[in-house]
């Protein structure tokens, strides 16, 4: 059975210092780094999510509620875009951008990023500087199955937003889902109403 590590949104902007900062995002990025090194063997694939907003209408607003509406974050191609220099991107072999005109908090909403650019959202020599994604491009879930994954393991920031939904919307899609709470940063301070959720829908809750 083929197994895939799904590291969510690991990006500036959600980290300390980012215009949507999650406390501990810096530590998570560091943490998923250090899981990386010492359990890349046991992944046959590692894939990482990116915020990736172009105009993303009401999604972005002056007086955010922070529930439906959020500070503007993770602009196409801006430093907050960018993964956290912490995560450390050696084992990752595709990226998936999400939410170029919609909120997108599911990974499984994303689309492959061009091959011609680097990890850190920055473009190669000689790339085209459009921010704009190829709505045609293989998705998350077509990636997976293309590569024969049954099993993934969901890291990433935030545990009640993007990393929550991808998981339910992994479980919908027939994998066998885990999240690894301790690889993950939370906007809410109590996250035992996510982690019951995702319980409930079929999400082992694993460790380290």
């Amino acid at each position: 059975m083929s197994r895939a590590l799904i590291i969510v949104d690991v990006q500036n902007d959600f980290c300390e210092g980012g215009s949507l900062a999650v406390e501990g995002g810096a530590a998570t990025a560091a943490a998923i780094s250090e899981y990386l090194d010492e359990n890349h063997q046991h992944f046959d694939h590692v894939v990482a999510t990116q915020d990736w907003h172009v105009d993303p209408g009401s999604h972005f607003s002056e007086t955010p509620d922070l529930v439906d509406s959020w500070p503007p974050h993770c602009r196409a191609g801006s430093k907050g875009a960018e993964l956290h220099p912490d995560l450390d991107a050696e084992y990752i072999q595709a990226y998936f951008r999400k939410g170029q005109y919609t909120a997108a908090y599911s990974g499984f909403e994303g689309v492959l990023a061009p091959e011609d650019e680097v990890p850190m959202g920055e473009l190669a020599p000689g790339a085209d500087p459009s921010v704009e994604l190829d709505e045609d491009a293989l998705g998350l879930d077509d990636w997976l199955q293309s590569h024969g994954v049954e099993e993934v393991v969901v890291v990433g920031i935030a545990t009640d937003y993007c990393v929550r939904a991808t998981a339910l919307d992994a479980v919908q899609a027939g994998y066998s889902v885990t999240v690894i709470g301790e690889l993950t940063a939370g906007i809410a301070e109590d996250l035992d109403e996510t982690y019951a959720e995702l319980e409930e829908n079929g999400v082992e809750l694993g460790q380290r």
